[in-house]
């Protein structure tokens, strides 16, 4: 196999032991058609010089890779959806396929599947994919990390040759495998299991392994507040990751208790959606029907999944001492909000009050106009430097007004960050990079009707192009 030095193996979640997982077996598909390849990480991870056929092999096939996992694994929990308790949750339809160690900064990776076949958690589903929802998951996480949001990357995507029948789209449909590599699978309710089982061994354990891979920093923590520090920094991550999705302007859709990872990495992207325009009712899923997810409302998602994380973890805490550490996620959500904000307009901070003054000017602003959310920080990156340029573009009637105007008046005190980013090409286009419903809508008729591929690439062009201009995906490393 084609590896190189930097290819470093694990097998970390062994460690655990029973009632986490269960071996499988990956499907057998039709065909493999290669749709893609994230080489970058590959090459990050030792695996860049693989053959198409070794690609195929590991990725499509799911021969394990030298040194790691023998057998995909598909891991345990529960979880709330739509706040209703599920305790027939579990990996339906994919696995932990490999551990890796990352050769640049030490820390563990899973590769992870969606669409691998059938597993003991399937609950009469097929395990599969379809390729729509391949390629869906495909663009998010490459926008999402444009865009500076700490998330899952998507690593592999082979379309398999299968029919596949849904609900929710016309069907038959033309189905697809995905890996996506993140940093760990342990979700919230991958704890609430083990809570609503009563087993307290099994949540000291899977704490103790959370804390050994993802947070070592608490390895000096004596036992007794462990639980206490370690929902603290789960807190502190989760409003992370809450404002970083606000600022992006996505709409997860299903932020259920088993969406949700431990170390505040953004995953599983199903009906998600980008806003159209600045608006807190914003609903993303279709069967949201009350609204219960909708873009205005995440962090108070996020809040309530971390109160059944608390809930969990109280089994093995002293008795009331996790309460008080959840009033840290507002400060820490409004803080990181304000920063992000600041940060994605190419500013320079001018201190948190009067950031917080520019970041509520722009949200009466916006919350009040037709301007598109992306066109906004597109025209108004680096701050006055692009005055010329944003009232010369195609939204510049959009900016006026007392509401506009006091939004700028407090932008002039403002100092560009990378004003030489300006130059590059991003920001000759005459339209900012986004990722609308409609267009994803056309990239996947261009697939369906003609095979056509090159909306897709051109695609994640863009995307790449708007990350290296705006700088932004250091923030979600």
């Amino acid at each position: 196999m084609s590896v190189s030095a930097q290819y470093k193996p694990s097998k970390a979640i062994l460690g655990l032991g029973g009632g986490f997982y269960d071996a499988v077996e990956a499907a057998r598909f039709p065909t493999l058609i290669l749709r893609f390849r994230n080489q970058a990480q590959a090459r990050r991870l030792g695996l860049g010089e693989l053959s198409e056929e070794e690609w195929e092999a590991h990725f499509g096939r799911f021969v394990p890779l030298p040194g790691g996992l023998e057998r995909p694994l598909a891991l345990r929990y529960h979880g709330y959806q739509f706040r209703q308790y599920n305790p027939d949750l579990g990996d339906g339809r994919g696995f932990l396929f490999a551990q890796l160690e990352d050769p640049v900064d030490g820390r563990l990776l899973d590769l992870g599947t969606k669409g691998s076949g059938t597993t003991p958690w399937s609950r009469g589903g097929d395990g599969r994919l379809t390729l729509k929802g391949g390629v869906r998951e495909v663009l998010a996480t490459e926008m999402l990390e444009a865009l500076g949001v700490y998330t899952s990357r998507s690593f592999s995507l082979f379309e398999t040759g299968e029919q596949l029948v849904r609900g929710d789209e016309p069907s038959p449909t033309r189905s697809s495998v995905l890996v996506r590599l993140s940093h760990g699978h342990i979700r919230f309710g991958s704890f609430e299991r083990h809570a609503f089982n009563g087993d307290k061994a099994r949540i000291t354990g899977l704490l103790d392994y959370c804390i050994e891979r993802f947070f070592p920093s608490l390895e000096r923590v004596v036992a007794e507040d462990r639980p206490i520090e370690f929902l603290r920094e789960v807190c502190h991550r989760s409003a992370e990751l809450a404002a970083s999705w606000m600022v992006a302007g996505f709409v997860h859709g299903v932020l259920n208790t088993d969406n949700m990872n431990v170390t505040g990495e953004s995953f599983d992207y199903g009906p998600y959606r980008f806003l159209p325009r600045y608006d807190e009712d914003f609903v993303a899923a279709y069967f949201d029907y009350q609204g219960l997810y909708k873009y205005g409302d995440q962090h108070l998602a996020v809040i309530w999944n971390l109160s059944r994380l608390a809930e969990a973890l109280s089994h093995i805490a002293p008795q009331g001492t996790l309460g008080d550490t959840l009033f840290d996620f507002l400060p820490t959500y409004m803080a990181a909000l304000v920063r992000r904000f600041v940060r994605r307009l190419g500013l320079i901070s001018q201190g948190a009050e009067r950031d917080s003054e520019l970041v509520r000017a722009a949200q009466d602003f916006l919350t009040s106009s037709p301007v598109g959310y992306d066109r906004f920080f597109f025209d108004w990156y680096g701050g006055a430097i692009s005055q010329t340029r944003a009232l010369k573009g195609s939204s510049a009637a959009l900016y006026e007004g007392p509401l506009f105007s006091a939004f700028r008046q407090k932008l002039r005190r403002y100092e560009p960050l990378a004003p030489q980013r300006l130059e590059l090409a991003y920001f000759q286009r005459e339209a900012p990079c986004a990722l609308l419903i409609d267009e994803i809508e056309r990239i996947w008729a261009a697939i369906d009707e003609r095979d056509d591929w090159a909306p897709f690439v051109a695609k994640i062009h863009d995307i790449r192009q708007m990350k290296e201009a705006c700088g932004l995906a250091a923030l979600g490393a």
